[in-house]
């Protein structure tokens, strides 16, 4: 099997399991801290094939330019990504937060402040752009790129969540702010 293949294989295995198990109530409290583990495994194990399939390729001969550019939107991904995590109970998206407040709903309120205000997931708007940023060699190019497909489903399956649990409040807002790209303006 290709390294191309085999690394598409697991990309595809961590989405199934990761869009697959998500909002489900695999072990009550514990749920969210469960998924986050199995989440957290499964991209490891897609590291690791990864690596092992294409690491050894060399990274592309791209001009000085490019890969400043490169790094350039590599960084501005991790600073949406940090300050829009300010925006979010970590607490609950950690799990620790059910744990600690049993009665407390799983999920936040919907969030339409800061960098909602401007594009519906910020943090997948960070993750695209740390993927893209990345793409310096066969195995970084390959990740952005099935990141991306899996970012790409994963908002669906998420947009289908949010739909149901937030109504009419959500299909409006949906109307009104992009889901990556703020090229609307703001709320």
């Amino acid at each position: 099997m290709s390294g191309h293949l085999a690394y598409l294989l697991a990309w595809a295995a961590f989405g199934l399991s990761h869009s697959g198990l998500a909002g489900r109530r695999l072990a009550g409290r514990w749920s969210r801290i469960v998924y986050n583990v199995i989440a957290v495994a499964a991209f490891l194990a897609v590291g690791g094939v990864g690596a092992r399939a294409l690491g050894g390729e060399p990274a592309f001969d791209l001009p000085l330019w490019a890969r400043l550019g490169l790094g350039t939107v590599h960084v501005a991904g991790w600073v949406v990504m940090l300050l829009s995590a300010r925006y979010y109970d970590l607490g609950r998206l950690g799990g620790l937060s059910q744990l600690r407040h049993p009665g407390q709903p799983e999920d936040e309120g919907l969030r339409l402040d800061g960098p909602h205000a401007w594009v519906r997931h910020p943090l997948y708007a960070g993750a695209f752009l740390i993927l893209w940023g990345a793409a310096l060699s066969p195995l970084g190019l390959a990740t952005a790129i099935w990141g991306s497909v899996y970012l790409l489903i994963g908002t669906y399956c998420e947009e289908r969540r949010l739909l149901a649990r937030y109504g009419e409040d959500y299909a409006a807002y949906r109307t009104q702010v992009p889901a990556f790209v703020p090229w609307r303006g703001r709320v």
